[in-house]
């Protein structure tokens, strides 16, 4: 039974977040934070779901095991051990059946722990652990689960109060922590989202390819999902978005059976999970391999729109900045069209201020991304000083910080939008990494202009025979 292995560059990279997070604990007065991973889940009788370890974990472990939990001591005594992972033990005959486990004495060697037991034992260990210590962090009225074993723990150490042991006085939320370092990717980090995306665009030029009126949306998911698995990804990073013609302008459409027709477009809202890490990727495309007139209209504002939002993603920029980039150039194009009458709405600045855009545009352009396709960090600067109107500032983006830029418009038949440009759904997204002097786009091998987009399926319909 072969044994999994980890890379010892990333050994050395969950270990020093470990350090890290037991830094900032002792400096906030020491205690012991607790970190379990996700559970399995049952999906019916004996099958259960795939199985998918919990986020912060793995930040911290590499550990891709279910039953294990985490615990940093960041007031053990000199020589005593600090990180301590429990896990499940060695069992021959359960690897018969489920595969190769790592046990506590080889996991502690493979992923750099301090110590290792079973997790088993952990009634046995964690009222030592947490004796006269001053604090408890953990993700608190997160999991019923686990508030119910760390009251158990605590009445553990409070029985031994005669003795003069005594237990944390303080519980303190470990995430928002933990949500600002993950919020910043490290080299690691970033390589293996490179990849990714570029897994996930090579997804989305197969099913541009495989792309022809009458294809089924259920068809070229299975082109996205071939793609990410012979690549090497482990799953897709979130449920796969195919929809054609008005099931564009339903904005989180699983793939269905529909059939593509001449005239619709196919939009694509998929991606990989590559080893812990998501990506995502929205491009939106005719099935005849031709823009008609009106959609390659609404293409071309989405695409400016997209651009102009490109541009003011930058280090000293706002996180709000990339959306309301996006949003005018979007405001401008609704009156252009007519979808917007002037006479009605005014100028941009009217259609701003009074969200006249929000029918046809009605979520924001970007979110984090990383361990989790809409990834952990505030959005706004906690304990910043409120505006008139009570709102905290917008987060200032930095370099490292890793986001989506994905404007979209989405024309539903309705009373006065000219009905050329009805059930016209159209999304552009790319994954950006922020740096000094503006953001490196990791999703561009999949073209984004309307005549790239073109060519690339024309050229698919010549190498296939396929009439034009």
């Amino acid at each position: 039974m072969n044994q999994p292995t980890e890379p010892t560059i990333a050994i050395d990279v969950y270990r020093k977040r470990r350090e890290r997070v037991l830094a900032a604990l002792r400096a906030a007065g020491g205690g012991v934070a607790i970190v379990p991973t996700a559970p399995e889940k049952l999906r019916n009788r004996d099958a259960d779901y795939p199985y998918r370890h919990d986020s912060y974990f793995y930040y911290l472990t590499g550990f891709t095991e279910p039953e294990a939990l985490l615990v940093l001591d960041a007031s053990a005594a000199t020589g005593d051990p600090a990180a301590l992972l429990f896990c499940r033990e060695k069992n021959v005959e359960r690897e018969t059946w489920e595969g190769f486990r790592f046990g506590p004495d080889a996991a502690r060697e493979a992923f750099g722990f301090d110590a290792a037991f079973a997790i088993g034992e952990l009634d046995t260990h964690m009222p030592r652990v947490l004796a006269d210590k001053p604090a408890l962090h953990y993700a608190l009225g997160t999991s019923a689960q686990l508030d119910g074993q760390v009251r158990g723990w605590l009445d553990a150490v409070r029985a031994q109060s005669r003795g003069g042991v005594v237990a944390p006085s303080a519980a303190h939320d470990l995430i928002p922590l933990l949500d600002d370092m993950r919020l910043f990717k490290d080299d690691h980090e970033l390589a293996i989202m490179r990849r990714a995306g570029k897994i996930s665009a090579e997804a989305h030029l197969r099913a541009m390819a495989a792309c022809h009126p009458g294809v089924r949306e259920y068809e070229l998911e299975a082109e996205l999902l071939y793609t990410f698995r012979k690549s090497g990804a482990q799953a897709p990073a979130y449920t796969s978005i195919v929809a054609a013609g008005a099931n564009a302008c339903v904005l989180h459409y699983p793939a269905g059976n529909a059939i593509a027709q001449d005239g619709d477009l196919i939009l694509i809202d998929a991606a990989c999970e590559l080893d812990g890490y998501a990506s995502d990727i929205t491009r939106t495309f005719p099935a005849s391999g031709r823009f008609t007139p009106a959609q390659r209209e609404i293409y071309d504002i989405v695409l400016a729109a997209q651009q102009a939002a490109v541009d003011a993603t930058r280090a000293g920029a706002t996180f709000d900045d990339p959306h309301q980039a996006a949003v005018r150039v979007l405001s401008q194009g609704l009156l252009d069209t007519g979808i917007l009458d002037r006479a009605k709405f005014g100028s941009v600045d009217d259609v701003i201020a009074g969200r006249a855009y929000a029918p046809f545009y009605m979520h924001r352009t970007g979110h984090w991304l990383g361990m989790d396709v809409h990834d952990v960090g505030d959005y706004r600067e906690r304990g910043a000083a409120r505006d008139e109107a009570g709102a905290l500032p917008w987060r200032t983006l930095q370099p490292g910080m890793t986001l989506t830029i994905e404007p979209g418009l989405y024309i539903r038949p309705t009373e006065g939008v000219p009905e050329r440009y009805w059930n016209i759904g159209i999304r552009i997204e790319d994954d950006a990494i922020v740096t000094a002097n503006g953001c490196e786009l990791i999703t561009r091998d999949v073209p984004v202009a309307a005549d790239e987009i073109e060519a690339l399926m024309q050229e698919a319909r010549v190498a296939h025979g396929t009439r034009t």
